[in-house]
């Protein structure tokens, strides 16, 4: 047998310096198209509304605009339209939390309530996308309308006097904006409702907790990344919306967004439009920044 002492070990060659670099790479290319996207889409319109935001109000669209850094613009926008800017902050927040009432019961009925049916639920709660934003908004505006059928109903028993009304009312509108953004509510709370393990629930019941307390401990805090998720996704694009509150509403009940598309198409009032806009903006950011960290600090407790 021939022996094999002083026979070097056998070591495998290194990955050449080509296929390294080329495999690092690889990751960066792969971000090009996304890059590009939110360059295109997104970095260049903001420095675009932000630069709206701070020409000259004395241009116009004839004889153009000049950038003057006017920072007085925003001043003069909260001066001028912070009705409209609170009323949408009030409307979105009042929504979004009927949203959240109504869609954790549908959420939490079909995770748990609806057995085989479960994909059928699913499919009727995004039922109403497969038609137009403006088409649904429209049938609320003949679901309300003066004497329709819930109107007379409503002044049969005596709910609204002769004259009363729901259309061109706060009712009305909050009632499109919860109608129009209920799904993106449900979805988020469907995902985590579901993924909580049943075992714990009936671990909570089997250490005495009544249902209440056992849904407060286990069930909520279980749930609270669909919480966040789902009240993020309403109440952003509900903030800027302005087809509910233009098709259900009156003047009374302009919200932020139809004073800016205002500004933009008929007034051509560009720099006080752009500064509405990143004031908008802004609150929001910042009102999200807030609540996304005392859910989280909530959570961790």
């Amino acid at each position: 047998m021939a022996s094999t002492a002083g026979t070097a070990p056998v070591t495998t060659a290194p990955a050449s310096d080509d296929s390294s670099r080329r495999r690092g790479l690889t990751g960066y290319v792969l971000l090009v198209p996304g890059v590009v996207w939110l360059a295109l889409f997104f970095v260049i319109p903001f420095y675009s509304l932000v630069a709206t935001s701070l020409y000259d109000p004395g241009g116009s669209v004839f004889s153009g605009y000049e950038m003057s850094y006017q920072f007085s613009n925003y001043w003069h926008a909260i001066q001028d339209y912070w009705e409209p800017l609170l009323r949408s902050l009030w409307y979105a927040g009042l929504a979004t939390l009927i949203c959240l009432v109504l869609g954790y019961v549908l959420a939490y009925a079909i995770a748990f309530k609806a057995g085989r049916w479960k994909n059928l639920m699913l499919v009727l709660v995004i039922a109403p996308f497969f038609t137009s934003f403006l088409v649904r908004t429209l049938s609320w505006k003949l679901i309300l309308a003066d004497g329709g059928l819930i109107v007379n109903s409503l002044q049969a028993v005596h709910l609204l006097g002769p004259d009363g009304r729901l259309l061109a009312t706060p009712f009305a509108v909050i009632c499109g904006i919860v109608y129009n953004f209920l799904p993106f509510m449900v979805l988020p709370l469907f995902a985590s409702i579901d993924k909580i393990d049943h075992r714990l629930i009936e671990a909570s019941s089997d250490l005495y907790a009544n249902p209440f307390v056992g849904f407060w401990k286990v069930t909520w805090p279980l749930s609270l990344p669909g919480v966040v998720s789902g009240t993020l996704l309403t109440f952003i694009p509900a903030a800027g919306d302005y087809i509910n509150a233009q098709l259900l509403g009156s003047p009374n009940q302009r919200m932020v967004g139809n004073v800016i598309q205002n500004l933009f198409t008929q007034a051509n009032d560009y720099p006080a439009a752009g500064a509405l806009s990143m004031i908008l903006m802004i609150l929001i950011v910042a009102m999200v920044l807030f609540y996304v960290r005392r859910a989280g600090t909530e959570e961790l407790l």
